[in-house]
């Protein structure tokens, strides 16, 4: 069990936080696992070949899988606004002792090779190589990641004002307890407590950590709380593949290209990016968009200068009734089986 004990203020100062970095770190984690897990076999299988760019053993010095992940990875981990190149220029400039503190905590029993290599580079050649590994395992993907991470934010938010931190809490995770002004996290070993009175709390989502909840507590880095994102099952099902083919079920109702869009909005998606994905024109889009949103099979909000579009619970239903229906009867004519969209991982 671990216990962080917060006062009023620190309650009040709890809040989300965006972090590309910490998709970084959660990814890395993933690979350097012995085998990566079946939600994120997708992404894998995509990205494989070209780590060869990518100085792996000196990111895994870095990034070794375990409960913490190291405080330079929450470098300018704020608002929306973060970029990857923001955090990065941070970890280059932090402090040479400051990179040895966290590879001695990670490396109890001593550095390997590839962590007295990463010392002799310093923060800048970290950065460098932390660059370079966004540029092929996440840059590619990360409109449909930002998309999920809004999503969740927004979802967050609407369950602390109906339900309040308690509710807020237990949706993140089942391992998660508010008792009084103390937060309570499920884990193995003795019950260790922490006080952060004050300091406040990051909940920062992450399209990588599901299934796990990671604390950090460290004194010298911001209190924080990984959790996994709602909708990455879809994400990778959905937005990290080539674009789905409306099923000829779906098709014979709404249209082909309004079936495409509706699939592909099982993670929220602009007009621009659907267009990108489909290899439609964005005016077509808009116009199956509207008439998707005036049938309640969409939502429409806002995020920065675009407007994410995503299924409504009525969408993915209808969705997966044409699947199931394709499964238990044989296939009339003209029309085809499909699967239906991933369960959401949460």
């Amino acid at each position: 069990m671990i216990r962080l004990r917060m006062n009023a203020a620190g309650l009040r100062r709890m809040r989300l936080a965006y972090s590309p970095l910490v998709e970084v770190a959660e990814s890395l984690c993933v690979i350097n696992q012995r085998q990566v897990p079946g939600l994120y076999r997708v992404w894998f299988d995509q990205i494989r070949g070209r780590l060869r760019h990518v100085d792996m053993p000196l990111l895994r010095a870095a990034v070794r899988p375990g409960p913490d992940v190291a405080r330079f990875m929450f470098a300018g981990a704020a608002g929306p606004g973060t970029t990857i190149e923001r955090q990065l220029r941070l970890v280059a400039a932090c402090p040479a002792e400051g990179l040895r503190q966290d590879l001695a905590a990670a490396w109890p029993a001593g550095l390997p090779p590839a962590a007295r290599r990463l010392l002799a580079g310093g923060p800048g050649r970290l950065a460098e190589e932390l660059w370079t590994y966004w540029q092929i395992a996440i840059g590619p993907y990360w409109a449909h990641i930002r998309a999920v991470l809004d999503a969740d934010v927004a979802y967050r938010a609407a369950r602390l004002a109906e339900a309040g931190i308690e509710g807020l809490l237990a949706g993140l995770n089942p391992r998660l307890t508010l008792r009084g002004h103390a937060i309570e996290v499920g884990a193995e070993g003795p019950v260790t407590e922490h006080d952060l009175s004050g300091t406040g709390l990051l909940l920062v989502p992450c399209a990588f950590a599901w299934p796990y909840l990671d604390v950090g507590v460290a004194n010298h880095g911001p209190p924080h709380l990984i959790y996994g994102a709602r909708g990455v099952g879809n994400l990778w099902q959905q937005g990290a593949q080539a674009a789905p083919q409306g099923p000829a079920v779906l098709g014979e109702l709404l249209g082909r290209s309004r079936a495409a869009i509706l699939i592909s909005v099982a993670v929220p998606m602009s007009t621009t990016a659907l267009a990108r994905t489909l290899g439609q024109k964005p005016p077509a889009v808009s116009a199956h968009l509207s008439v998707l949103r005036r049938s309640a099979l969409i939502t429409s909000r806002r995020s920065g200068r675009c407007v994410l579009y995503q299924q409504t619970p009525l969408a993915a239903s209808i969705i997966s009734a044409t699947a199931a229906t394709s499964h238990q009867a044989p296939t009339p004519p003209r029309l085809s089986s499909t699967r239906s969209p991933h369960p959401t991982a949460q």
